[in-house]
Parts: structure tokens; sequence; C-alpha cells
């Protein structure tokens, strides 16, 4: 897919390299951008993403995965793997997210994409306050996926690539429009469940399942307690 022209509101607001420039200067040749998403979904996996982006190579329209519609990520997607210099994802399963309850789920994944770069990070950037990779080399930046032109690239990667998932996995689930909502909190979805209860891929530990009117299924008890996430969250 062709990579497609931002809009206007997008224009000015490009994340920079103000910190990976900072670090690089220390000594740090391997920065890596990590972000997540997935976190309020009610099913599929949790995705992590982990980024190196080049030192002497500028790529141009990346912003934060928020920021831009689906076709707009679908279209920075080969563009940004193929400029970062290692890219990697990894996923909690929605049985882990259940077993080991969310923050576990989330390191775990983070884990999983970390291993999967190649190459040992010098610093590793997370977005947000709490630094869930805890590697001891790691920055909070918070907003940093709409500053930071490392995270913002890892939120692109994650994004598409669990999107691109939830859309392979939508023919097995009829009713519950993954391809579209991508396992996130909506009306439909929320009929769906009303009507023919979880599937293999749900999150059973969360407090959706106390809303089924058929209640067929227990709600799962996760991590020593339940999960309590029911707004959607990207």
């Amino acid at each position: 897919m062709r990579s497609t022209r931002l809009r206007p509101s997008l224009r000015s607001k490009a994340p920079g390299l103000a910190v990976e420039r900072e670090l690089w200067a220390d000594g740090a040749s391997v920065v890596v951008g990590v972000d997540e998403v997935g976190r309020g979904s009610w099913a599929g996996p949790l995705t992590v993403a982990a980024a190196v982006v080049p030192t002497g190579k500028r790529i141009y329209k990346i912003r934060d995965s928020k920021m831009l519609n689906e076709r707009e990520r679908e279209g920075l997607f080969e563009r940004v793997a193929n400029w970062c210099a290692a890219w990697s994802v990894g996923h909690a399963s929605p049985e882990e997210c259940d077993r080991l309850g969310m923050s576990a789920a989330q390191r775990l994944a983070a884990k999983r994409a970390l291993g999967g770069l190649g190459v040992a990070p010098d610093r590793v950037l997370v977005d947000g306050r709490w630094d869930f990779v805890d590697t001891g080399n790691t920055r909070t930046i918070v907003g940093g996926d709409a500053t930071s032109l490392t995270i913002a690239a890892a939120s692109i990667l994650a994004k598409v690539t669990r999107d691109r998932l939830m859309r392979t996995m939508a023919p097995s689930f009829p009713g519950f429009d993954f391809d579209r909502n991508k396992g996130y909190p909506c009306p439909r979805h929320r009929a769906a469940l009303s009507a023919f209860g979880p599937t293999v891929i749900h999150r059973t530990s969360w407090s959706f399942m106390d809303d089924l009117p058929w209640s067929g299924i227990p709600r799962a008890a996760t991590g020593g307690q339940k999960q309590l996430f029911s707004g959607a969250v990207t």
C-alpha cells in the first residue's frame, strides 16, 4: 500500500529526535523506543513493539499512531519497518493476560519484543509514566509517542501489527466484527457478547463478563484479583 498524504491538521505535529540525540551524544548507540497497544481491548493479544531508528537517515510523516487513521497507518507501515535499523513485536496472549494480570502480561510482551530485536539496547525509551520494561536503562516519557520519533515508530509498528492480526482472526468469529473494532469495546461487540458469549480470544477476567445476561461462563480471576477495565483504551 502506498504511503498516504497526511491531513493538514497533522503536519505541524511531527515527533522529534531531541531525546535520542542527547542519548547518542552520551554514547548510547542503540536507543530503543517501546510502545504498547491492546491494553484496553476485550479480546485479542496485548502487543508491544520495540524500534531502533537509524542515526543518519530521516523519514517523514511518522506520527503517534493514535493521531492517524487506519489507512494512514497502513500506508506508513512498510516505510517505517524498512527504515528502522531493527524492530520487533512481542505479544501476550489473552490467556496470559487473564492468568498473569495485565501488568505482568505487558512486561512479558515487552520482554519478547526486546528479545526479538537482535541487538542489545543501551537505552530504552518508554511511552507514559510506567516503566513496564524495567531493564535498568529506561527513560519514561509522558506523551512520548507524540514527541519521540523512536516511540512513534514503535507505536505504528505495534498498532498495525495487532490490527492485522485481529483482521485475520475475524472470519473465525462471525458477528464480533473484529476486523472493525479490533477487539475493543463498542455497541456491536457488546451485543455479540450478549448473544453468543465470549470467544476463545476474549479476556474472561474482565468486568464485561459480569454484564453478560446469559451468564453461562463465570468471570475468571487473575493475578490475585479480577480485571476492572471496561472502557475503550488504545
